[in-house]
């Protein structure tokens, strides 16, 4: 006798939600990214407005390159299960230690550059070491680590310091093509972690520790190490991002981080992207998205003349409603 499954239909909004959230999470911050440009394709654009206009496109660009280089290593920070607090005034001390080395002369700009690399592959090194050999949880650790540059930069520095040559500036400001230098490495970044991530054993290994850190121990891998490498790479892609806001500035700075709230910034940026903070799911593909996501938002509220409270409102608004479609599309598996 022949037995007929009854196959249950799956209500369309069920799959949607499931669609939207799990196995490619970067999916979902791409159609609210092309939402959102239909939006404001609608609001200005239609009204004789440039907000598709290559100059507005560019400035999209070039405002989101710094963030979204600071993003790509807070990516693998919390896909290893960590996170860091410290980026933000990480990237100020990168400026200052930038400017001052440069001095205004073109000799100054590799030094300068070899200099930011190695002060923030240490400070990454340190974040790294006092999780994982004091077993302080990340957000004290980074927080702690952010609290001590702080100190530093109030005792010695009232302003801005030092001067980055004219060339060095170009890396802010020119274009190849209708392509800003900034957004191309951005792009470069973001390309080197993927590939690290998705094509190296050391980023099998980081998705793993953020997985099930305890399974990860058991199979082999030595967590703390690979803890360590994600924040000595998170701190570097913020000393990157410290050269490129110098390179625009033509200076450092001791609040060009904090002003630009990169360390919460990136944070929501990689949330957005469909990056889990618990670790182990997500990647830099979801957290460009987030990125782009945030400086078109930005994009629309200028165009709106809305103030900087509202602004933060309404970001708030669609982080917590990113984290609920997530949330809610994975229960539905």
């Amino acid at each position: 006798m022949t037995e007929h499954v009854k196959q249950r239909r799956v209500p369309a909004r069920v799959t949607y939600l499931g669609w939207m959230s799990s196995d490619r999470p970067a999916r979902a911050v791409y159609v609210a990214l092309i939402l959102l440009v239909a939006l404001g394709w609608v609001l200005f654009e239609v009204d004789g407005g440039r907000f598709l206009g290559l100059e507005n496109i560019v400035g999209i660009q070039q405002r989101s390159a710094a963030l979204g280089i600071v993003a790509v290593g807070q990516t693998v920070a919390i896909l290893a299960g960590s996170l860091d607090l410290s980026v933000a005034y990480l990237i100020s001390l990168s400026s200052l230690v930038a400017a001052e080395i440069m001095a205004g002369g073109d000799a100054g700009v590799l030094p300068a550059v070899a200099a930011v690399l190695a002060v923030s592959a240490a400070v990454g090194l340190v974040n790294g070491l006092v999780i994982t050999g004091l077993k302080v949880h990340p957000f004290i650790a980074t927080l702690g680590v952010a609290l001590i540059i702080r100190g530093a930069l109030d005792w010695r520095y009232d302003g801005p310091a030092g001067s980055v040559p004219a060339s060095f500036q170009h890396l802010g400001y020119d274009r190849i093509g209708p392509l800003p230098v900034s957004a191309l490495l951005w792009a470069a970044v973001a390309v080197a972690a993927w590939f690290l991530l998705s094509r190296t054993r050391l980023g099998h290994r980081i998705y793993a520790v953020g997985g099930d850190a305890e399974v990860a121990r058991l199979s082999g891998v030595r967590t703390g190490r690979v803890v360590i490498i994600a924040h000595v790479l998170c701190s570097v892609c913020a000393g990157i991002a410290g050269l490129l806001l110098a390179s625009r500035l033509g200076a450092g700075a001791p609040t060009v981080g904090t002003d630009g709230g990169y360390d919460l910034e990136s944070i929501a940026a990689v949330v957005l992207g469909g990056t889990a903070l618990a670790g182990g799911r997500g990647g830099v593909a979801g957290t460009v998205g987030g990125v782009l996501l945030l400086a078109v938002l930005d994009s629309v509220f200028n165009q709106l003349e809305i103030n900087s409270f509202a602004k933060d409102v309404v970001r708030g608004v669609v982080l917590v409603a990113a984290l609920a479609i997530y949330a809610r599309g994975r229960r539905t598996k």
